[in-house]
C-alpha cells in the first residue's frame, strides 16, 4: 500500500496540480535539468537536511518555494510540521539521490531521493522543485511513498 504525503497538506487533487511547478524553461525528458541543475537542486534538498538535523528552523524554511512559504507563515510552524508529519525527512539515518525527472507536463523538476527514516524503513521522497525568478531553486512540495528499496 502506498502512503503520500505532502508539505502542503491540501487535498488529493493538488497532487496532480502541484506537479506544474513553473520552471522558466522545461526539462528534457533524456536530460532533466541538465547538470548545473542537477547539482543545485540536489544542493538545496542536502542544506534543507542539514538544517534539520540542526533543529534550524530558519535554515530550513528558506529552501522552501514562496508558495510554502505562504501557507506556513513561519519557520517554527514549518520545522513543527516536518518534525511531526515527515520523519524521515528530518531524521535521516540514509540518503541516496535517484533520478531526476520532468514532471509530467515537462515544466518543472521532481527529485526522487531514497531516504531511510530513523525507524529503519525506506521511504521514496519526491521533491516536488521550482525554478525562482533568480534561476535558484526551491522546494515546493515533498512526497513520500513507501519503499521496498534499501540504500547501498
Amino acid at each position: 500500500m502506498r502512503r503520500v504525503l505532502l508539505f502542503l497538506r491540501l487535498p488529493a487533487l493538488f497532487l496532480t496540480a502541484s506537479l506544474l511547478l513553473g520552471s522558466h524553461s522545461p526539462a528534457r525528458a533524456d536530460d532533466p535539468g541538465g547538470g548545473a541543475d542537477q547539482a543545485s537542486i540536489r544542493a538545496v534538498i542536502e542544506a534543507q537536511i542539514d538544517a534539520f538535523r540542526r533543529d534550524d528552523a530558519a535554515g530550513a524554511f528558506s529552501f522552501a518555494s514562496p508558495m510554502i512559504k505562504r501557507q506556513f507563515g513561519t519557520a517554527e510552524t514549518f520545522l513543527r510540521m516536518v518534525r511531526t508529519g515527515y520523519l524521515p525527512v528530518y531524521r535521516p539515518r540514509e540518503i541516496e539521490f535517484q533520478g531526476l525527472d520532468a514532471a509530467e507536463d515537462g515544466d518543472g523538476l521532481v527529485q526522487r531521493v531514497l531516504l531511510i527514516g530513523p525507524d529503519g524503513r525506506p521511504v521514496e521522497a519526491l521533491y516536488l522543485m521550482q525554478r525562482q525568478p533568480d534561476g535558484s531553486w526551491r522546494i515546493n512540495g515533498c512526497i513520500l511513498t513507501e519503499s521496498n528499496q534499501k540504500t547501498t
